[in-house]
């Protein structure tokens, strides 16, 4: 874990390396402190010797600004090369989540992901400030404190050694208990984001079937399991505070009895026992500061596990070492695919499907829900992986090109869609970045989202909210279509994307498609019957097989399912009318 998170400090070594090395700087000044303060009582004050009393009164203002200015550079170093690191990680973390598949994606939930990208790098980014400075400067601290009480007196330095097997115990079972409880609170803080997104996201749905009262219960019950965790992870932490007093008291009594022994036997002097119980403060104070950063770590090594688990995810998907940097047309051919999304041939929601599409050609797609029709054209652009059998698109085995040529090559309009925050414009060019305002105007004019776009004030470069939420569900289909559209791909796929407009501008875009894009091939799943009837060919689907292929008018003669989706829809349109 720890590796693989270092490898995101990068340019940031530099102020990694200072940041201790300054850090080392300051606590040789600041051990040094008591040692010319000692000298100062015993060779000038005891002795009235003015002269020496200056001399070292100004070694000492030397070495305090020196200690001032060595911990100012540290500091600065470490947040900066704290703050550098976090951006880093939180680049990588975000640059590999777009490289998933769909399947690596479905592994981690939405609102998982967001927490490792802000709670867990926040603790991250603290716990490696600590680390490059405090961890440094404590243990340093420690060891030349101790050092130099040695030299003043090391009969009674030995006090010391006596209580540090009953710090590192304490110390060892705070962050052996207390580890798992973070780690359990984390996995919480998943759930609590995902209501809350699930909440907001879906706000008028709460509103609408006045379930506020639902939502807050929920919210409340994992905000209560947090609160409890926490509880229960801050009491075991809390042992670390008592028993780090009991062994400071503890020092400073013992110090201070032998001291005052020897000093009454004249085996000790004053400025000694000053230098002495500074050390001794320095020694403590050291150890409060290791307790503090064994505990920030155990926090840490929480989120650090779930950051790494999002940085070594094995991708589902990969190019071979030599691909094919073409699509050569829009023919696809499937040879004997098998689909499970476990990857178990005893889950398959697609089985044994064989078919050949022609480039250019129209095929519609019908099925009742959970047929698999989405399934079926998630394997075109490589969206997943087939289990068995492959997929040939231009006469090529998908797994034998580029990902990114591709799905540069397959347009995809899927049922739920996604608009972002932006003008249209900029909408419509993640189709195409470099399409000119004309190319535009074309294919909103194809999707039939032109004359609406026009009744906007500021036409194309009306904002859309997040999510679309400004535009209606028609809107927001055909805006996407003409998106698919600008990409100009040689397979298009509308995965029921025209649900939401109206049976006449459904027919308009059909017509579209046939005249300006006949060698683009089109494949339509739909629900209504009307949105296919005019296709080549009509791949009916059930249980994730394909039942039949054939046209309009064959199936309407020859299949039971197209018949009773067929006349079950013009008995409802009678009805309707």
């Amino acid at each position: 874990m720890i590796k693989r998170l270092a490898k995101s400090i990068r340019e940031y070594k530099r102020q990694t390396i200072l940041s201790p090395l300054f850090v080392t700087l300051e606590v040789v000044m600041e051990v040094l402190l008591p040692y010319l303060m000692a000298t100062l009582i015993d060779n000038g004050v005891n002795k009235g010797d003015m002269g020496y009393i200056i001399k070292t009164g100004l070694i000492l203002a030397g070495v305090a600004f020196a200690a001032l200015l060595f911990g100012a550079l540290s500091g600065k170093y470490a947040a900066e090369a704290s703050a550098g690191f976090a951006k880093n990680l939180r680049h990588d973390m975000f640059y590999k989540i777009q490289e998933y598949s769909f399947a690596n994606i479905d592994k981690f939930s939405t609102a998982s992901l967001v927490t490792r990208l802000t709670t867990d790098i926040t603790n991250i980014q603290n716990s490696f400030q600590m680390i490059i400075r405090v961890a440094v400067r404590a243990p340093f601290m420690m060891i030349f404190a101790m050092v130099m009480s040695f030299s003043v007196n090391a009969e009674i330095s030995l006090v010391f050694v006596a209580f540090i097997p009953v710090i590192a115990l304490g110390l060892g079972l705070v962050i052996r208990f207390a580890h798992p409880v973070f780690k359990r609170v984390f996995k919480t803080y998943d759930k609590l984001n995902n209501v809350v997104q699930e909440n907001l996201h879906g706000v008028r749905v709460v509103k609408s079937f006045v379930r506020e009262d639902h939502e807050i219960e929920k919210f409340q019950a994992i905000s209560d399991k947090i609160y409890k965790d926490f509880t229960k992870a801050e009491k075991i932490v809390a042992f670390n505070m008592p028993l780090m007093q009991i062994c400071i008291y503890s020092c400073i009594l013992l110090i201070s009895w032998f001291s005052a022994k020897q000093i009454v036997f004249g085996s000790m002097t004053t400025g000694q026992l000053i230098s002495m119980m500074t050390y001794v403060m320095q020694i403590l104070m050291s150890l409060m500061f290791i307790s503090m950063i064994m505990v920030m770590v155990t926090l840490s090594r929480a989120s650090g596990e779930r950051i790494t688990e999002v940085l070594e995810e094995e991708l589902d998907l990969k190019n071979k070492e030599e691909t094919v940097k073409e699509v050569k047309d829009g023919s696809i051919c499937f040879d004997g695919v098998s689909f499970s999304y476990t990857k178990s041939m005893e889950k398959l929601c697609l089985k044994d499907i064989s078919i050949d599409i022609k480039s250019g050609e129209t095929i519609g797609i019908i099925g009742g829900t959970g047929s698999s029709k989405s399934s079926f054209v998630q394997l075109i652009p490589r969206l997943y992986d087939v289990t068995k059998g492959k997929i040939l698109v231009g006469g090529k085995d998908v797994r034998d090109y580029d990902i990114e040529i591709l799905r540069d090559s397959v347009a995809m309009v899927l049922q739920k869609n996604v608009l972002f925050s932006g003008t249209i414009k900029e909408n419509l060019r993640w189709g195409n970045a470099e399409a000119s305002d004309e190319e535009i105007e074309r294919v909103c004019r194809l999707a039939q989202a032109d004359d609406f776009i026009k009744n906007f004030p500021e036409k194309y470069d009306y904002y859309i909210e997040q999510g679309g939420t400004n535009v209606s569900g028609g809107q927001r289909q055909r805006l996407c279509i003409a998106r698919a559209l600008l990409k100009k791909p040689k397979i298009l796929i509308l995965d029921d994307s025209t649900s939401a407009v109206d049976t006449k501008t459904d027919k308009l875009i059909r017509k579209a498609f046939l005249e300006e894009i006949p060698d683009t091939t089109k494949i339509i799943i739909a629900q209504r019957i009307s949105s296919v009837q005019d296709a080549d060919r009509i791949i009916v689907m059930d249980k994730g097989m394909i039942n039949a292929v054939g046209s309009h008018e064959e199936l309407l003669k020859t299949n039971k399912i197209y018949q009773e989706v067929y006349y079950s829809q013009q008995k409802g349109s009678e009805d309707n009318g």
